[in-house]
Parts: structure tokens; sequence; C-alpha cells
């Protein structure tokens, strides 16, 4: 049985007549989470998860026809039942469950098996067909325990007060500044950048607590920034933004800085491996867990990464999407707004 087919707008199911993350209009999508690249404008409806309900009226527009449901909600849409299930990636964010005739498949979007403490926990869905990402889908990525990584933000950002430094963390708008946020909270004022305040708005709408931030004019003076802590998306990296800082030290904040060679490591002075993906062995335990019968690989490092389940005996095959733009598409957004 086919309940999803992979078109030149998105991932769709024929059964039920709607798509999931689709990157062209259609008139019913059901999106995983807010991310530029898998929730996009021109849906004639959208559903979605109540924490992500927000986020699209921020990033979209106030004017879309969007339903939300909670995690664990059935509902059917022409015969086929359809339930979002925590994908750990950021807040709100969803695996697509499809149930028809017995037969399951799962969309899951972006995803993460480690525990943040701000996003709802990953949750296993054993399904007959799962769609997974692979954007860090090589050995060589394996995360620190999420304390031990707060711990080594909170070491920077007091290593920086010692020196008189402003610690700068550069990190998405969309998940990993409130990350950062959570991990640096009590050890000084938090000052956020616009973009991102815009967004924990969002959150604060649906009832999810954040610690105090500030949000400067980086138009004026930004002289009592001295010691504290700054937030800024990645397009602010080597912006004059930052130069207006008084003694910044600035941190990356990306899962690509578990690699050396990082683009812009240089031009950081420190860099975390944080990310709201899963890692090499991540993905393989919800991988492994789900039992499914076929694996598609749509993001990332998707040859490597699909030739080797194959070579362990999960049945796995490529398919292109559009999805792992959200990077260059944020930063699109995140000049404009500056």
């Amino acid at each position: 049985m086919k309940l999803i087919t992979f078109t030149n707008k998105g991932i769709y199911c024929p059964q039920g007549k709607f798509y999931i993350d689709p990157w062209r209009p259609v008139d019913l999508a059901v999106i995983t989470h807010g991310h530029a690249d898998h929730a996009r404008w021109g849906m004639k409806k959208y559903l979605c998860h109540h924490y992500t309900k927000p986020i699209l009226y921020k990033r979209i527009s106030e004017d879309i026809e969007c339903q939300s449901v909670e995690y664990g909600e059935v509902i059917d849409i022409n015969g086929v039942k359809v339930s979002l299930h925590p994908a750990g990636h950021i807040i709100g964010s969803a695996q697509i469950r499809l149930e028809y005739k017995g037969y399951v498949s799962v969309v899951s979007g972006d995803y993460k098996v480690q525990d943040d403490g701000l996003s709802t926990p990953f949750e296993l869905v054993r399904c007959n067909e799962f769609v997974t990402e692979s954007t860090f889908g090589l050995p060589i990525y394996n995360w620190l325990e999420t304390e031990d990584l707060n711990k080594k933000l909170q070491n920077w950002v007091l290593k920086n007060k010692e020196n008189q430094k402003t610690s700068v963390f550069i990190g998405y708008s969309l998940g990993k500044a409130q990350r950062i946020m959570k991990a640096v909270e009590g050890l000084g004022k938090i000052h956020v950048h616009y973009s991102i305040g815009k967004l924990n708005e969002a959150f604060e709408t649906v009832g999810i607590d954040l610690p105090d931030y500030e949000i400067p004019d980086f138009r004026e003076s930004v002289k009592n920034l001295q010691d504290e802590i700054v937030i800024v998306p990645p397009a602010l990296l080597d912006s004059n933004v930052i130069k207006k800082i008084p003694n910044a030290a600035t941190a990356i904040c990306s899962g690509w800085m578990q690699v050396r060679g990082a683009r812009r490591w240089r031009s950081a002075d420190a860099g975390f491996a944080m990310s709201d993906h899963a890692d090499w062995k991540g993905l393989l335990q919800a991988i492994k867990a789900t039992e499914a019968e076929l694996v598609h690989v749509t993001h990332g490092q998707t040859e490597v990464f699909s030739k080797y389940l194959n070579e362990i005996g999960i049945q796995s095959d490529v398919v292109e999407t559009l999805y792992g733009d959200d990077d260059e598409e944020e930063k699109e957004k995140e000049i404009l707004e500056n």
C-alpha cells in the first residue's frame, strides 16, 4: 500500500488528499514545525500543533487559515487517521502519523531524540513506513548530553565576565535562541535581537515560560550591554551590530561546530555543538525503534546514511525534497528585519 507519495509539491497522502510540509501551494498542508523550509506561505489551510500555530502567524501571516491540535489527538481526514506526536526538534515540532486500513506511515520532519529541556521530548511511534531526515547522518556527529553542553555555555559566560567581556551567542531565532536563554538563565541580564523577541512572544502566548529578557535597539548606543549576555541570529555574525557591542566575545551555537573546519568558525571566538537535530546515534536509535519495513531518507547526508541503513538490513531509499534550507531562508528574513 502507498500511503504517501513524493511529488513536485511535497509529501502527499493520496487517500487523505493532503500534503505534509509542502513547498508549493496546496489546499491542505499538515505542518511538522515552524522552520521556514517546512512551513511555507501560500497554503489554503494549515494543520499543526497548538504551539506551532502562533509561530506560523508570526512567520507567515495572521490571516492564514490554521487549525491546531494537541499531541496524540486523532482526526479523520477523508478516511485517514492523522495524529501529531512529539519530534523533540523545537517547541511544537511534530511527527505526523498516518493510518489507513491498518497501514501506518510516519513523517518525522526534523527531530532529535535528546531531551533539550525545552521542547516536548521525542516520542517513539512504531510504523510500517518512516520518513527521516539525515542532517547529521555521519558517525562524526555525537552530541554532548544537554546538561554537559549547558555547563560549557555557562562556564564560557562566567569566564567572559571575569575578563570584562560581553557574551554574544549566535543562534537561530526559532529553537536555538530559546535553548541558549534557558542554558544561561541566572548568569546575568539576557538581551535578544528583535527577530528572536518576536518569536519569544509566540511561545509566551501559549503559556511557555522563558527567562526574562530585553530587546535592545541596536540603532542606539549599546554601551549598557557591557559584561552581559546577548543573543543574535546568524545573519548578524559579521555585521556592524556585533561590532557596536562593547568588548564582545562571540560564540556560534550549531551542530556544525562539531567539525573544526565548520564555516565561519574562524570569525567567532568560540563554538558549541548545539543542535536541534538528531546525531548519528540518535538517528539510528529512532529508526530501529520504529521497526519500519521501509525508511525514506529525505535531506542531509542522504546517500551515505541510506546506504548504511541498507547494509545493516533496514530497507531504505533516498527521496529528494526541498527541506534543509532553513539556514538560508532564516538569514534572509532576519536581514530584512534588522
